[in-house]
């Protein structure tokens, strides 16, 4: 489905990734690993259209989408979680969940919503800014999932939060997986993100420094490259 080959990027005259090739195929979990400064948030903000490539290509389903704007990006299905959660505090749950479905849409998106975080039934009518970060991480994951999404790029979405409430995030996102949607997945929790990964990549200062099977990894191997220098 995603294909990217030989992706350079970066902020104005610093480039951060360098030749960077992976593939996410249809209704597959792929892990993105790194230490902090790798480059991983800087990849997927390039791959959901906020950050311009420098050089290389972007394919989604064979057609090249390389520089193409966020809305026409989303258009394809493509959703970005970017980590930090960014739900509008002043709105309602269900206003944050409503905004981005059509017309006609918003009492089944309001469904699909309380059904994966049963949390929320009670919290719809409460202002976002209000919930703690985990249940605001909930709503993060639900906006994405009630537009139906081909492919997310989850940016540390257990970042900061109670076992219990990382529990059940992964859960969902297993069962995101498991209905079609592909999943590229920066995390923090290795085992969490390795137990529920197809395939791996590890990013190392900007290059992929490892690309293959979880069970390729040994735990050396996964301290090493992960919390080496970026």
């Amino acid at each position: 489905m995603l294909e990217v080959r030989r992706l350079s990027g970066g902020y104005a005259d610093t480039t951060v990734l360098r030749d960077v090739s992976l593939v996410v195929p249809a209704g597959r979990v792929v892990a993105l690993l790194g230490a902090n400064g790798a480059g991983k948030t800087t990849l997927l903000r390039t791959l959901s259209g906020l950050v311009p490539p420098q050089g290389g290509h972007v394919f989604l389903d064979g057609t090249d989408v390389t520089g193409w704007p966020p809305y026409r990006l989303a258009g394809c299905g493509v959703c970005h979680v970017p980590e930090g959660r960014g739900v509008f505090p002043q709105l309602s749950v269900a206003e944050n969940i409503v905004l981005h479905v059509p017309r006609g849409g918003e009492s089944d998106a309001i469904a699909r919503t309380v059904e994966a975080f049963p949390t929320l039934r009670d919290r719809l009518e409460h202002r976002a800014g209000t919930l703690s970060g985990g249940q605001q991480q909930m709503l993060a994951l639900a906006r994405a999932y009630v537009t139906e999404p081909r492919l997310l790029l989850l940016d540390e979405v257990s970042m900061g939060l109670a076992p219990l409430v990382v529990d059940e995030i992964f859960g969902f996102l297993q069962r995101v997986s498991t209905s079609g949607t592909a999943l590229l997945l920066v995390e923090q929790y290795v085992p969490r993100a390795l137990a529920i990964a197809d395939y791996v990549y590890i990013l190392r200062r900007g290059r992929l420094a490892f690309a293959g099977e979880p069970s390729e990894l040994h735990d050396e191997a996964v301290f090493h490259h992960y919390v080496g220098s970026a």
